[in-house]
């Protein structure tokens, strides 16, 4: 038996299969149709026509099904096809299809969409794919199965993301990406030195800038690597509180250094 809170606002005309819950707030709109054990969050909002299979998950302020953005969408009968066990997080978006792209959005199987991810119209997603948070894709974009969408990766109107790609965070896409690949923007983030103005505002004397400068010529600007210049800074910087947590963070660095 299903679960429809009663502050929800759902359709006569939606159809629901067994054990479906819907939370305080939803709304489901009409030709929606929620398969078994599907569960639609407080606040979220499912748009049809859409049909969704088993197991689907639309967690809290996620728009499913919504109209497409599109200058060309004049209200006609679009529609979106969700298969089975997609899990759709908070703020996501997926948008119907519109009548030059074959008037439907599909996507698979198994798909975790994260957070602001969103997926425009006349896309199609296969199975087992991750949209990581803010992933986006424009109109008649195709992602085969187990393909992963980065952070804040931006995919162009009609590329394809082949099959067990990766596309690192923050990397547009402009061309599509052949399958089993790794696709990632140049890296060239560099430390430009201290933060000074930040410090000042916060109260910092002009000493203590003047040895968190020194410290960071040393690291920076000087032809020492950075093990020679971290025991420079403890010859000559000792006194300074702030350079020898400079030098313990530096030195419990994990991750590597932006130098």
């Amino acid at each position: 038996m299903s679960e429809i809170d009663g502050r929800a606002e759902v359709s006569s005309s939606a159809r629901m299969g067994p054990n479906v819950k819907i939370g305080p707030f939803a709304v489901v709109a009409g030709e929606v149709e929620l398969g078994e054990n599907c569960i639609v969050e407080h606040h979220a909002v499912v748009q049809g026509p859409a049909r969704l299979g088993r197991g689907n998950h639309v967690y809290s302020f996620s728009v499913i099904g919504g109209d497409p953005q599109d200058l060309t969408y004049k209200a006609e009968r679009v529609s979106l096809e969700i298969g089975d066990a997609n899990e759709f997080r908070e703020f996501s978006t997926v948008n119907r299809g519109t009548v030059k792209g074959g008037g439907v959005t599909k996507v698979g199987n198994h798909n975790l969409i994260m957070s602001y991810a969103h997926i425009g119209h006349d896309c199609l997603i296969g199975d087992f794919a991750i949209f990581v948070n803010g992933g986006t894709l424009a109109g008649h974009v195709t992602v085969e199965d187990y393909a992963t969408i980065g952070a804040f990766c931006p995919v162009q109107q009609f590329c394809r993301v082949g099959k067990y790609a990766y596309i690192g965070a923050h990397t547009v896409i402009t061309q599509d990406v052949p399958p089993f690949s790794k696709v990632v923007s140049p890296r060239d983030s560099r430390c430009y030195g201290v933060n000074t103005i930040g410090l000042e505002r916060q109260g910092f004397s002009a000493e203590r800038i003047e040895n968190i400068e020194k410290a960071y010529r040393l690291l920076l600007r000087s032809k020492l690597n950075t093990s020679q210049a971290l025991e420079k800074m403890r010859e000559t910087l000792a006194g300074s509180e702030d350079v020898l947590s400079l030098i313990r963070f530096i030195e419990s660095a994990e991750n590597g250094l932006i130098k």
